[in-house]
């Protein structure tokens, strides 16, 4: 028989992009008012006083499951795969997990189709389908006989996950499009990560009546993920969205600002142009927060010329943004970054290491002074 479901909703957790872990775990706390239990790199659990639609919203997640159990104890060794079959079926309450996963996540018509998803990192006793395989035989009796498996699109999909001696094992309620956001219909080489993108927005810490500028804005992920944002920043209501001020953006590639336009016609309004970032065609003082993603060195004609790249890009930045006002941008040269901030007196606010397309670089939040 099921068991009774408890009176307590069961623990949640989301996967992130490997440095933003504090970021989604204050986006957990302030917009669903969940309460976050253990943050480890790249994973992040939590409970949330009722699990509803609003925690597939959630912008700087990759994915988010239901937990069926979970360990930080793992030995490394072969004998792992025994507690992963013993706790597989002992441990979690599948019963009521499907019926969250159900309510959520409503059962397509046809015959039900389910898929298991092993991932790993970090040297371990034994391969990732011997821990796909312990998955699947502590499954034994809850996956019916009518389920079919398939590779894509399954309607239930159960995951294990384990990052050194961690592991974490629960049911998907997520899908690509928490990742993958659906504006993006336009793609450009080296364009950053929805994720990424959200979380540099909420370290923006936007209101809806600040301008917001991304001089070198690409295919326009960063001004999306601001118009895309289902829930209020600083200064907004919960619940509300009215009268936010229009995103600006522009780029020196005409078709990249193309792209950008095409990604956020459904979006909300946005101003863009082709221009050069280091000379822009806007008036002092009038940008109240200023998000971007420079070129990184390998981007460039050489890796020096981001040096005078940085230290141009700096002077226009100071200039158009309001005294007061923040910048958040994602660099990998940190060092060429401070120096150039340092000329036109920026104050660090935060800091935050991550890897963009493999390579290490760093999200900086940076205050204009007022006069």
């Amino acid at each position: 028989m099921p068991r009774s479901q408890p009176s307590v909703p069961p623990a949640c957790y989301a996967l992130v992009h490997p440095g933003l872990e504090a970021v989604a775990a204050e986006e957990i706390e302030h917009d669903l008012g969940g309460e976050v239990k253990k943050t480890s790199p790249g994973l992040v659990v939590f409970r949330l006083p009722e699990i509803d639609a609003r925690v597939l919203k959630l912008r700087t997640t990759e994915d988010v499951f239901l937990l069926a159990w979970g360990s930080d104890q793992l030995s490394y060794r072969a004998e792992d795969l025994d507690h992963i079959r013993r706790w597989t079926a002992r441990e979690a309450d599948w019963p009521t997990l499907l019926h969250i996963h159900r309510a959520l996540r409503p059962k397509p018509k046809g015959r039900p189709t389910y898929h298991l998803v092993t991932q790993m990192e970090g040297r371990h006793g034994y391969l990732r389908r011997d821990a796909q395989k312990a998955l699947a035989q502590g499954l034994a009796g809850t996956v019916p006989e009518s389920w079919r498996p398939v590779e894509e699109n399954a309607a239930v999909e159960f995951w294990l996950t384990i990052h050194g001696a961690t592991a974490v094992c629960g049911l998907r309620l997520s899908d690509r499009t928490m990742r993958h956001r659906t504006y993006k219909l336009e793609h450009r080489p080296a364009s950053l990560r929805p994720t990424i993108a959200a979380a540099m927005i909420r370290l923006a810490e936007i209101g809806p009546q600040h301008v917001v500028l991304d001089p070198m804005c690409g295919a326009g992920t960063i001004l999306a993920e601001r118009l895309a944002a289902p829930f209020p920043h600083v200064g907004e209501r919960k619940g509300e969205r009215g009268g936010c001020a229009p995103v600006w953006g522009g780029d020196s590639d005409f078709s990249a600002v193309r792209a950008a336009a095409i990604n956020l016609r459904r979006l909300g309004p946005a101003l863009l142009a082709q221009w050069d970032a280091t000379r822009l065609p806007l008036a002092a003082a009038t940008v109240d927060r200023l998000v971007s993603n420079p070129p990184f060195g390998k981007q460039l004609s050489s890796p020096d010329a981001v040096v005078p790249l940085y230290h141009a890009m700096l002077r226009e930045y100071d200039r158009v943004l309001r005294p007061g006002g923040l910048a958040v941008l994602i660099v990998s040269a940190a060092a060429v970054l401070r120096s150039a901030v340092r000329n036109i007196g920026w104050k660090a606010r935060r800091q935050l290491s991550v890897r963009v397309l493999g390579h290490p670089a760093v999200i900086t939040v940076w205050q204009k002074p007022q006069p």
